[in-house]
C-alpha cells in the first residue's frame, strides 16, 4: 500500500505532491480511456439495475415500519463544469426542513437504525447508478458535493473549481484514501487528492480505486 501511495504521489501522512492544475477535460483525457471508462460504467450499472429494483422494493416495505418517509433522498449537487444535477440516494435520515451549512458537522442523530445499516453497506448509494446511466456521474471520479455547499467551497477552497473538469463519481481517489470528509479544512485536502487523480488517472488507477471501494464495501468500514 505504501509503495502504491508513493507511486501516485501520496506519502504515509496522506499529503500530496503538486500536480499541474487541470484546465479542461479535453486536454486531459485520451479518447480511448474516455470511451473505455464510459462503456464500463454503463455495462456495470446495467448489471446492477435488477439489484437496485429488488433493494428498492425491500426498503419500501421496511420503511413503512421502521422509517416512515420517502424512499429516496434527492439533493442538488455540483457536477461537471460546476453545473447542478439531482443526485439520488436511498434515504438514511429522518426528514428535516433545516439546511446544513458547508462547515456544519453531519447530523448523526438524524440517522435511522435502518439508515445506519444502509450507510455501512453502501447500499444507500445504489440509486446513483441512475445518475451514471444518465451521464451525470461516473463510477469513479471526484465525489460531488451538495450544490449549496459547493458554491461556498468555490469561493474559499483553492482548486475547487478545477476538480469539476471531469464527471463526479460514486467513489473516488479522495474517498478511498482520505475517507469521509466534512468541513472546509478537510475539503481542501480532498481537493488536493481530486486534482491528483485528474492529473494522473489511467486504467490502472481506476482499477485500484474500484478494488479499494469493493474492499471498503465488503469489510463494512468507513461511513
Amino acid at each position: 500500500m505504501r509503495q502504491f501511495m508513493r507511486e501516485y504521489g501520496m506519502t504515509a501522512d496522506r499529503t500530496l505532491g503538486p500536480d499541474p492544475m487541470p484546465t479542461g477535460e479535453a486536454g486531459l483525457t485520451p479518447v480511448g480511456f474516455a470511451i473505455g471508462k464510459r462503456v464500463f460504467d454503463v455495462c456495470f450499472c446495467l448489471i446492477l439495475l435488477p439489484i437496485l429494483c429488488v433493494v428498492a422494493f425491500i426498503l419500501s416495505v421496511l420503511n413503512s415500519v421502521l422509517s416512515p418517509g420517502p424512499l429516496l433522498f434527492m439533493q442538488p449537487r455540483m457536477g461537471r463544469n460546476c453545473t447542478p444535477f439531482m443526485a439520488y440516494k436511498f434515504r438514511t435520515m429522518t426528514p428535516s426542513t433545516k439546511s446544513r451549512r458547508a462547515n456544519d458537522p453531519l447530523e448523526n442523530e438524524r440517522i435511522t437504525s435502518l439508515g445506519a445499516a444502509l450507510r455501512q453497506s453502501r447500499l444507500d448509494e445504489l440509486p446513483q447508478i441512475i445518475n451514471v446511466l444518465r451521464g451525470e456521474m461516473s463510477l469513479i471520479g471526484p465525489r460531488p458535493d451538495c450544490y449549496d455547499h459547493a458554491v461556498t467551497f468555490l469561493r474559499i477552497v483553492p482548486g475547487y473549481k478545477e476538480r469539476h473538469v471531469v464527471l463526479p463519481g460514486i467513489s473516488g481517489f479522495a474517498q478511498t484514501e482520505l475517507g469521509y470528509v466534512e468541513g472546509i479544512e478537510a475539503t481542501a485536502k480532498k481537493v488536493e487528492a481530486d486534482l491528483h487523480y485528474i492529473a494522473n488517472r489511467n486504467f490502472r488507477m481506476e482499477v485500484w480505486i474500484f478494488w479499494r471501494t469493493l474492499v471498503t464495501v465488503i469489510s463494512r468500514t468507513g461511513r
